[in-house]
């Protein structure tokens, strides 16, 4: 499985890949919402996006509203993985698309039990 990891952190970005390649996945990383976005219109078709609420250029609410703007990929299962933690904003992004909400900071239990709760986990981490 392959997963595109979101943030503006280049240490959150190493936090969450590392958790996700444990699990099986492959991924890549982008800095923003903008530069994911040209990521995947490159033709990268992740399984999995996570994806931080708080970047520059393009934030992570804007980001999951312009993937489900495009038919193409629809599919696409978005985790928000940020510090926001009000019930308002977790409410706006799963109305705006999101599938699941892991709040920072986080353990690699926390993001597998999301995975799994999404049937998101690959074969060799479910044993």
């Amino acid at each position: 499985m392959r997963a595109l990891v979101i943030d503006d952190s280049r240490a959150m970005r190493r936090i969450v890949s590392a958790a996700l390649e444990g699990f099986g996945y492959e991924t890549r990383q982008a800095g923003h919402g903008r530069e994911a976005l040209d990521v995947l219109q490159e033709g990268y078709a992740p399984d999995l996006c996570t994806i931080d609420w708080n970047m520059p250029v393009m934030d992570g609410l804007q980001f999951v509203s312009a993937v489900r703007a495009n038919p193409a990929w629809r599919a696409l299962t978005l985790m928000m993985v940020t510090s926001e933690s009000e019930q308002g904003q977790i409410v706006r992004a799963l109305a705006a698309g999101a599938h699941e909400y892991v709040i920072k900071p986080f353990t690699a239990d926390a993001l597998r039990d999301k995975l799994a709760l999404l049937g998101m986990l690959p074969e060799e981490a479910v044993l």
